[in-house]
């Protein structure tokens, strides 16, 4: 059994997409994060980081103590190796799979973050930091198109832990000021990837726990003004 600790954000829709197209089964654990969830003592046991997603296996594959594993490209990987699926198991294809996942991990997703960011959240807007991510996201959606120009998939003919990475990342494009329709090939993968039956129960199953209105300004206090003072403040004392 995997504990599967859970918001129905980019990242969180990453491992439920694995797990339902796997079939692996788990228990939701909602980690609220803007009710300042992620920065619980007993999730940062698991979560260093105080970011969601995270999750403890109950059954390793070595038969010992439950592993705890965070950051979503590194669960991705760990649900892969564990049940062989979506990733290949031979070295060219297992190569390709990590490259564009951590293509994923160090330039999509934090790239669309900021500019999602300045975007819609900032209190005030500057001009040089919106044109600047919205730029980076355009050029990164440049690269993924290209890729997809050439491949079902981002990582070739078959559907991939780098495909589930990025999936959720490009949904967010309207609030990111992108549009699919200049990327035919995007467009063709977004419908391919929403039209898979896991794809339809991961996102059903994540709007049990979105509220679906704006985010209040102590929820933005809780995401966006955290320093390493007061993270230490909210574990309390050793």
């Amino acid at each position: 059994m995997i504990e599967l600790y859970y918001w129905p954000t980019p990242n969180g829709h990453k491992i439920t997409l694995f797990l339902e197209e796997a079939g692996v089964p788990y228990r939701i654990v909602p980690v609220n994060i803007g009710a300042g969830d992620q920065f619980k003592p007993d999730f940062l046991e698991i979560s260093p980081n105080n970011r969601m997603p995270a999750i403890v296996d109950r059954a390793p594959a070595d038969g010992g103590e439950p592993i705890g594993v965070f950051e979503s490209g590194a669960i991705l990987l760990y649900l892969a190796d564990k049940t062989r699926r979506f990733i290949p198991q031979d070295a060219r294809g297992r190569k390709t799979v990590l490259e564009w996942l951590f293509w994923q991990m160090g330039g999509l997703g934090p790239m669309s973050g900021q500019a999602g960011h300045f975007l819609n959240y900032a209190p005030e807007k500057i001009p040089y930091a919106q044109d600047r991510y919205k730029k980076e996201v355009n050029r990164l959606y440049g690269v993924l198109d290209r890729q997809l120009s050439q491949h079902a998939f981002l990582a070739g003919d078959e559907y991939s832990i780098a495909d589930m990475a990025s999936y959720p990342w490009v949904l967010a494009w309207e609030r990111l000021q992108q549009d699919p329709a200049d990327f035919p090939a995007i467009s063709r993968w977004i419908e391919a990837i929403e039209a898979r039956p896991a794809t339809l129960r991961a996102y059903k199953l994540g709007e049990q726990y979105s509220s679906r209105r704006e985010m209040t300004d102590e929820e933005k206090k809780i995401l966006f003004g955290q320093t390493a003072a007061s993270v230490a403040q909210q574990k309390g004392p050793k």
